[in-house]
């Protein structure tokens, strides 16, 4: 017998202070540079 999985998402919005933006502002810009930082280092061990 075949099991269906059933994925649900929500969105939510958010009203961050002017305070929170910023820091989530700074919070993405250190993830995305990370992301980029490690998906350039796996590219160069791949070749």
């Amino acid at each position: 017998m075949e099991t269906k999985t059933v994925i649900k998402g929500y969105k939510y919005r958010i009203y961050p202070t002017k305070e929170q933006e910023l820091q989530l502002a700074k919070t993405f810009g250190c993830c995305r540079f990370i992301y980029n930082k490690i998906l350039a280092m796996k590219i160069d061990l791949y070749k």
